[in-house]
């Protein structure tokens, strides 16, 4: 397997500084969501964006076209060994984070990582252990905690709107795009994992999985379920094989219930004051259950990209010295997460305890 991470004695050094940005990025990885990463650093009044490094002529092609006056290499030892870099943001193959996260930090660079953080809990702990140690920043790249239908969401858990939280149903299905090197699981199902971590905010005690492999050798069809203290349930449907994309999430609570439809240009979040209550007289023949169906209703949602909030708050929590929300430790748990879910996975749905 080819390696992004090369360590020449002799660093070719940086263009000089376009701006007098405050923090100054090199991206490694140009493929599918690296160009999304660039364009919002280059936007960003507090960054620069100073460099991009990619293995793929393409991709180089691609982003010297977009970013003339930036560095563009096929060598990641550019951007980890320069001193006019003050960050990286890792946009690679999973199998590749630890490597190129390590060097940045070892280096004295704060570091961005694309989901998941790494391949194993090892060595995300490893990487939070070097953070710390050096004073850096990790952010992991768990977008979805940014929208703004998210943060709808954990208002309305945090103010009790919901009531006691019940479940998470998510489905998260397409026709592709099949990864070589991970399973649907850490493909997609990191998506959910950061979301439920975010807003749940426990540690599941079990978790099991099951799901097949038909096409390249790692499982295109899964399903997660994820059990909580308090009787809180998650369901996670992922799915590279479905004939239409389906983005949508099912919350239920005490008091109200939830449908989040991610592919929904206006209403993306619909509220439904409906619920179940049980009361009884003697014996469970005699429960009485109650059903209340009341009024639905859509709360305005701003239309702003996730991802340049994102970087924004990355940097903000730089130059404040703050610790993100989706911080390495964040990571990590959605880390141990999915290396339960594989091992279930193995064991064909076998409950996994955490």
């Amino acid at each position: 397997m080819a390696t992004f991470l090369t360590k020449p004695l002799i660093v070719k050094p940086l263009q000089e500084s376009r701006s007098e940005a405050v923090l100054r990025f090199g991206v490694i990885g140009y493929g599918y969501w690296g160009p999304n990463v660039a364009r919002n650093l280059e936007r960003l009044d507090e960054t620069e964006l100073v460099a991009v490094c990619d293995k793929s002529p393409a991709a180089r092609r691609k982003a010297a076209k977009a970013y003339p006056d930036v560095l563009i290499t096929a060598d990641a030892a550019e951007l980890l060994f320069s001193s006019e870099i003050d960050a990286i943001a890792v946009v690679t193959p999973v199998w590749t984070h630890y490597e190129l996260a390590k060097a940045a930090l070892e280096n004295g660079k704060h570091v961005f990582v694309e989901k998941p953080f790494t391949s194993n809990a090892a060595q995300a702990e490893e990487l939070i252990e070097l953070a710390d140690r050096k004073n850096l920043k990790i952010m992991v790249d768990h977008t979805f905690l940014f929208t703004a239908a998210v943060n709808k969401i954990k208002q309305l858990l945090q103010d009790g709107s919901l009531g006691e939280l019940y479940y998470y149903d998510s489905t998260r299905v397409n026709l592709g795009l099949f990864q070589h090197d991970v399973n649907v699981v850490w493909d997609l199902a990191p998506h959910d994992l950061s979301i439920i971590d975010h807003l749940i905010q426990k540690t599941p005690e079990a978790i099991s999985a099951t799901g097949q492999t038909h096409l390249n050798g790692h499982e295109d069809v899964a399903f997660l379920t994820l059990y909580f203290p308090g009787k809180i349930i998650a369901h996670i449907n992922v799915n590279w094989l479905s004939p239409v994309k389906v983005r949508t999430t099912l919350i239920g609570g005490e008091k109200k219930m939830l449908v989040w439809n991610d592919l929904e240009a206006d209403e993306k979040i619909k509220i439904y004051d409906k619920g179940v209550s049980v009361s009884s007289t003697e014996g469970v023949y005699n429960l009485l259950v109650n059903y209340r169906t009341g009024d639905m209703w859509a709360p305005q949602i701003e239309q702003v990209e996730a991802l340049h909030r994102e970087l924004a708050y990355f940097t903000e929590c730089i130059l404040k010295n703050e610790v993100p929300i989706n911080d390495g430790r964040a990571g990590l748990r959605v880390v141990r997460m999915l290396e339960a879910a594989s091992e279930s996975l193995r064991q064909r749905g076998a409950l996994i305890y955490l």
